[in-house]
């Protein structure tokens, strides 16, 4: 019984560690039953919080049940200051882990919002996990009684050496950020470049955007590109787009009469066809004057702009036919070339 009042400091740290160790378990089990009931609501931060809770419970409840068991075995004052630096720098970054997790979750929950489905924020959600974990560790360092502001001086120097020899990846960042930020354009959407290059932007991330072609290749390009090209966004400021096609009657056509074959050719085709705007009109425009025939646009509506080639194959077959049936000329085109009379001039006799 003698060594009692010695086991006795060490018997309470131990239930004191049992007893957070339950707790973070039945706070474990709380967090993720309300997980699985925020899965159910339309509501995004319902998740979040939840997921903070379930990613805090155990290793908080775990670390301030270590402080007070530490506070119960009367350690001495020294190693328990270190204890206590060592367990703090441990929460806070456990704590900056958990916030940059819910930093990252938040951002993709708005843009998720104002940007629909196709949303792609890895550049923001990974600079924001960045930062927070950043200063999550430099508020570790200085509870663990390290001074920061000659670390700072070093980053900075360091910081400013490390932009000049990464200049071009820097650039692609900056320009992924603005491109994301200003919704220049979207995963999904269908964009041409003035150097040539389009196709359906497939990616978006912190060095380059690739994009699918049509051939269902897939281009790479560099985001700084983006700064120094003309670039035409098929899907804004909406999908559907016009579609032109050009066509032509003879001279001795009934144009009344062709505009009203072409129209109802239209209208068959936006009735009929997959990828067709149903309740577009179609227009006809009589243009030009060619040398053996007049020419001609017709003004479709397609819903998407990959939609148009079927379009466009349908309204050329069934005009073609329904021209034919209507007996409507589409001539060849044909130049006359007049020469001038080479037959020498018959001499006249005299006497």
């Amino acid at each position: 019984m003698t060594g009692w009042p010695g086991w006795e400091p060490i018997i309470i740290a131990a239930g004191v560690m049992v007893a957070a160790l339950v707790l973070a378990v039945g706070l474990r089990l709380f967090a993720k039953r309300l997980t699985a009931r925020a899965g159910d609501t339309r509501w995004a931060w319902d998740d979040l919080a939840a997921r903070l809770v379930y990613d805090l419970a155990v290793p908080l409840c775990l670390l301030g049940g270590a402080w007070i068991a530490a506070n119960m075995l009367n350690l001495h004052r020294g190693t328990l200051v270190a204890t206590g630096r060592v367990l703090t720098a441990v929460t806070v970054l456990v704590v900056s882990l958990a916030l940059a997790r819910l930093t990252a979750g938040i951002i993709a929950s708005v843009a998720l919002i104002r940007q629909g489905t196709a949303a792609n924020v890895s550049i923001f959600t990974n600079i924001s996990k960045v930062v927070v974990l950043g200063v999550g560790v430099l508020v570790m360092l200085q509870s663990l009684g390290v001074s920061i502001t000659p670390l700072l001086g070093a980053l900075g120097v360091g910081g400013l050496a490390v932009a000049l020899a990464l200049q071009d990846t820097l650039a692609n960042l900056f320009a992924g950020v603005h491109v994301l930020a200003s919704r220049t354009m979207e995963p999904g959407d269908y964009i041409k470049l003035s150097s040539g290059q389009e196709g359906y932007v497939v990616d978006i991330n912190w060095r380059n955007t690739s994009i699918r072609t049509l051939s269902d290749n897939i281009e790479v390009i560099p985001n700084a590109t983006f700064s120094k090209t003309i670039l035409t966004n098929y899907h804004r400021p909406a999908q559907d787009m016009s579609l032109l096609i050009q066509a032509s009657c003879a001279y001795d056509s009934d144009l009344d009469h062709v505009e009203k074959v072409v129209v109802d050719v239209g209208h068959e085709v936006m009735s009929e066809v997959e990828g067709a705007v149903k309740d577009a009109l179609p227009v006809v425009r009589f243009h030009t004057f060619a040398d053996s025939r007049i020419h001609f646009t017709v003004i479709l509506r397609t819903g998407e702009f990959g939609d148009q080639f079927r379009i466009k194959h349908e309204f050329v077959k069934r005009l073609h036919r329904r021209f034919r049936l209507e007996s409507i000329e589409m001539p060849p085109p044909t130049r006359k070339l007049l020469l001038p009379d080479s037959t020498p001039p018959t001499p006249h006799l005299t006497d």
